[in-house]
């Protein structure tokens, strides 16, 4: 197949497409067109989903999906697709759905059936998990539990700097409905067929110090993969949850982009 000219960046919660400036930039000047599609109302800056979290308050999964979709569907070759956290789940789906040519989880939350919560995961989404009443509204973090889940192993200064730069509230429906999909049958909205043979090839990226999606979860999201599709995974020890604007960025973002390219379009052979 012809190499994919397109690489689309989905973003997680607690953070806009704002936070994929570092590798927009760094793509587009190696002459890929790059799309950072925002979740359903976070089209507007940082700033002003502060000021006004009612865009957030209202987020469902399918709309964010259905959003990708339209975006994804409309170009007119398979693109690469790469997702940070939640958009690491977002990746997944679209891969399952027969969206891209390739794809890259990094420090993906979990997709439906994982089940391992390590104690940092706990803590660093106590802010959202610490009360039902949460389901309703839009919760953001303080500068403190930012610094744990997201940016651990920065400075105080340099967090700080990059919680003011990208941090707005996350979705506590969409939250609470991501924690409880094991809890109840039938499936969820981050439900994904891990025995799909006809998606493309996935890599999972994870921070060997995350906080709030330890490697644990990507490793346990790994193996629910039975398919003979690629999917595989490499580790950065020492990097925290916030991969894409912690010092290093340029070797993972390059090697993450080499991997897409190399494997994109494959798929697993015939039986």
């Amino acid at each position: 197949m012809t190499p994919p000219d397109t690489i689309v960046l989905i973003h997680g919660f607690w953070v806009t497409p704002r936070s994929w400036e570092n590798w927009a930039e760094h793509y587009e000047k190696k002459g890929f067109r790059v799309l950072t599609p925002a979740y359903p109302g976070f089209e507007a800056e940082v700033e002003s989903l502060n000021a006004d979290p009612t865009p957030i308050e209202n987020l469902k999964v399918p709309e964010i999906i259905e959003k990708l979709e339209t975006v994804i569907g409309g170009l007119d070759s398979p693109p690469i697709l790469m997702g940070h956290s939640a958009g690491g789940v977002f990746t997944q789906i679209m891969l399952d759905r027969g969206y891209g040519a390739a794809g890259v989880a990094i420090n993906s939350a979990p997709t439906e059936g994982v089940q391992v919560i390590p104690l940092t995961q706990v803590k660093a989404s106590f802010p959202v998990l610490k009360s039902p009443a949460n389901r309703h509204k839009a919760v953001g973090l303080t500068p403190e539990q930012w610094h744990y889940a997201f940016t651990n192993t920065f400075s105080e200064e340099e967090s700080l700097a990059l919680y003011k730069r990208y941090h707005v509230p996350a979705s506590g429906r969409v939250f609470w409905g991501t924690a409880l999909a094991n809890v109840h049958p039938g499936p969820d909205d981050n439900h994904v067929n891990y025995a799909n043979d006809d998606r493309a090839p996935l890599l999972f990226i994870s921070g060997g110090e995350d906080n709030l999606m330890p490697p644990k979860v990507q490793r346990s999201n790994l193996k629910h993969y039975t398919s003979n599709t690629i999917t595989e995974i490499r580790e950065y020890p020492g990097k925290a949850h916030l991969l894409p604007a912690q010092e290093g960025w340029e070797e993972i973002a390059d090697f993450a982009l080499a991997w897409a390219l190399e494997h994109a379009g494959k798929r697993a052979p015939s039986a």
